[in-house]
């Protein structure tokens, strides 16, 4: 039976830490509802999804989630940059016998559980599936095997992290396939542009 999960990278929810550049221009009550609001979206596209749900909290896991305890697995981030977490929790659950693995963050409201399915699909004949953000980032990354390299010497939070993991990819000779390029929310303008319909979806 193929075993498959999807990591969530999760920071946890408190005023003044998360969506720190929607603050600038909404301040920190109104980014950390939109958080919240994000987070409920991002849940309800992957909750139908026959996958495991792994959850990696940045600090803590949060009292509420332990409710869905027997639905999703909780985890905190390793230390390091971003890289080094998300590369620390491939190889965890790799080495707990998982065949294909994702990785998505929450503040993609674009993403729908179709997405995330075909994500998985694309797993059957590529080792590694990237789902692109409009921002140079990406939105999802999955992969059948663990690629510890696809982590290293890419700079962060920048408009270069997609450019430099397909010129590792490709000069690696690793089979790898993409989803369609999505939007992230990390400006207001970002937030206008979805905020009715994700509203809806509360």
């Amino acid at each position: 039976m193929m075993k498959k999960g999807i990591i969530i990278f999760q920071k946890n929810a408190e005023l003044g830490k998360v969506k720190t550049r929607l603050a600038a221009s909404v301040g920190d009550h109104q980014a950390l509802e939109i958080y919240k609001t994000l987070i409920y979206h991002t849940y309800l596209q992957i909750q139908s999804i026959d996958a495991e749900k792994l959850v990696y909290f940045s600090e803590y896991v949060e009292p509420d989630f332990k409710k869905n305890e027997n639905l999703i697995h909780f985890f905190i981030q390793s230390k390091g940059d971003l890289g080094e977490k998300m590369s620390n929790a491939f190889r965890n659950q790799f080495e707990k016998g998982f065949d294909k693995l994702l990785i998505i963050g929450t503040d993609c409201p674009e993403i729908t559980s179709e997405i995330v399915d075909k994500a998985f699909l694309h797993l059957e004949n590529s080792e590694v599936v990237i789902g692109p953000a409009k921002d140079g980032g990406y939105y999802l990354l999955g992969m059948n095997r663990f690629i510890p390299g696809i982590f290293k010497n890419i700079k962060w939070s920048s408009d270069q992290v997609l450019k430099s993991t397909k010129l590792f990819l490709e000069s690696n000779k690793i089979n790898h396939s993409f989803l369609p390029i999505l939007s992230d929310v990390d400006h207001l303008e970002d937030w206008e542009l979805f905020k009715d319909k994700l509203i809806q979806t509360k």
